[in-house]
């Protein structure tokens, strides 16, 4: 690994860290942490240089989990929005944030096909037992998230 690979991964590291210090205070993932994450993962996929193997026609498959759960997204919001629109309320629901969206597609492009199920089923396995025991409305994602991804990271290298 060089130089320059460790020293992406630190900045990615921090930007992970950052994601995740808002996430839980605001349940916002901010962009100006998110998309230079997004384009650390391209370039160190691009280059071949991350130390677990993600090819990157799996990055470019993950990214479209992006668009999967942006669909899906669409498909609940338009479902609230006509049970509300029955009870008389205006606005609809999300059924996750766009930050987590985006946060998906960028898991997908560092972790790939192969590894973004299982950062995603653990993220979501935490977050669930955390919610229901501090009886959360609102489940801050990303550091769930990041968790899952270290588990997935470590799968891969094993």
């Amino acid at each position: 690994m060089t130089i320059i690979t460790i020293a992406l991964l630190a900045l990615a590291l921090i930007l992970a860290l950052l994601m995740s210090i808002v996430d839980w205070r605001e349940r916002l993932i901010p962009d100006i942490y998110l998309f230079p994450f997004m384009l650390i993962g391209m370039l160190l996929v691009a280059l071949g240089t991350l130390p677990w193997t993600t090819p990157v026609y799996s990055a470019i498959a993950g990214l479209f989990a992006y668009f999967l759960t942006f669909g899906i997204n669409q498909l609940f919001k338009m479902r609230n929005q006509k049970i509300h629109n029955k009870k008389r309320i205006v606005h609809g629901l999300d059924a996750i944030g766009m930050g987590d969206i985006k946060l998906l597609g960028a898991g997908g492009i560092w972790l790939g096909v192969a590894g973004l199920p299982a950062a995603v089923i653990v993220a979501c396995v935490i977050g669930y037992v955390w919610g229901v025991r501090n009886k959360e409305r609102f489940v801050p994602f990303a550091p769930f998230f990041f968790v899952g991804a270290l588990v997935s990271m470590a799968i891969m290298l094993w």
